[in-house]
């Protein structure tokens, strides 16, 4: 199976990609985050069931992904999944991990400079679980994007506590379907993996009834239940993504998406891999997330934590058919 292929492309963030955007924008024409980008037909891909059209995927490191779809009057609508540019260092990947007193910051400059160049857009945020490599930039991409938000109760409470606006939250427990113009939207109960020889959750715990205050330390960004997301195009083609490298596999019964976005890890789920791909069908598409060591820059080459080949082996073994596509930080995935 083969890492790489022409559906894959690097697009520029910085340098050409922001000065098109201010081009295209000084004219008068249409914004370049409202166009999808031409990428190269793919030759034959080698799999049980084909990838259907109309999914584009860039990859912001870690599980953070946006996905575009056109809808049938032409517009280009977005979802983001657990957006974190900010990256502030954390020691996660480091032998001693994350100091759970590392203070929670939000890069602004570098949000403000995506949005307001073009670059970065969303009509939906979808937010998997809590934690502060997944959570912490949500709150000010809502309040600048206008974007609404789903996540269970604790996801939302914390987001109040950091300034999201109210009326753009929405609280999601599993199991709703939600049609929009263009896509919808399929939230699945989840499970977040075991990181810990006790089999226990990082951070763990929820904030339900009342906001809590402010967070400070990432260690106050607590899991807060995890969610799973189908992203469905009009044209039925689908993208399931999982936060945490775990899931419920009675949710999965009947879904057969296009493109799986799976985490590395899963080491203390047994046969993590093998059941997911058998339960999805063999789907076209396996593009590994949440790979990257999130101490080291976004706009550079992503570096692997250490669980990217057990996760190609284990897909290898459980559905050969199924292409396992690595996509770098910023390069985009069309089907």
């Amino acid at each position: 199976m083969n890492d790489r292929n022409d559906t894959v492309s690097r697009r520029a963030v910085f340098g050409v990609g922001l000065g098109a955007a201010a081009a295209v924008a000084a004219s008068g024409g249409v914004a370049a985050a409202t166009r999808l980008p031409e990428v190269p037909e793919t030759g034959r891909v080698r799999q049980a069931r084909r990838a259907r059209p109309g999914l584009w995927l860039r990859w912001w490191g870690n599980n953070s992904w946006e996905i575009r779809m056109r809808a049938a009057d032409g517009t280009v609508k977005t979802v983001l999944i657990d957006p974190w540019l900010t990256r502030f260092h954390t020691g996660t990947y480091s032998k001693q991990g994350a100091d759970p007193k590392t203070r929670v910051t939000v890069d602004t400059a570098l949000l403000d400079r995506m949005i307001d160049s073009g670059e970065l857009r969303a009509d939906h945020i979808l937010v998997t679980h809590g934690h502060y490599d997944h959570l912490p930039d949500v709150p000010y991409l809502a309040e600048r994007t206008g974007a609404t938000v789903v996540g269970t109760e604790t996801h939302v409470n914390l987001m109040l506590a950091m300034g999201a606006p109210e009326d753009q939250l929405s609280i999601a427990v599993g199991g709703e379907y939600l049609s929009f113009d263009g896509y919808a939207i399929r939230v699945l109960r989840s499970l977040h993996s075991a990181s810990a020889p006790r089999g226990k959750v990082a951070f763990a715990g929820t904030r339900p009834a009342v906001p809590p205050s402010p967070p400070e330390y990432i260690r106050d960004l607590v899991e807060g239940g995890t969610l799973a997301y189908e992203v469905i195009t009009e044209s039925g083609a689908s993208v399931l993504n999982f936060g945490g490298s775990n899931y419920i596999e009675a949710e999965l019964a009947g879904l057969r998406p296009d493109v799986v976005l799976l985490p590395a890890g899963g080491g203390m789920v047994p046969d993590y891999v093998g059941r997911l791909l058998r339960a999805l069908g063999h789907p076209p598409y396996v593009v590994p997330t949440h790979w990257d060591d999130f101490d080291e820059p976004l706009f550079e080459p992503a570096k692997d934590w250490g669980g990217l080949q057990p996760l190609r082996d284990a897909v290898t073994s459980a559905s050969p058919d199924s292409r396992f596509q690595v996509i770098d930080h910023l390069e985009t995935l069309r089907t």
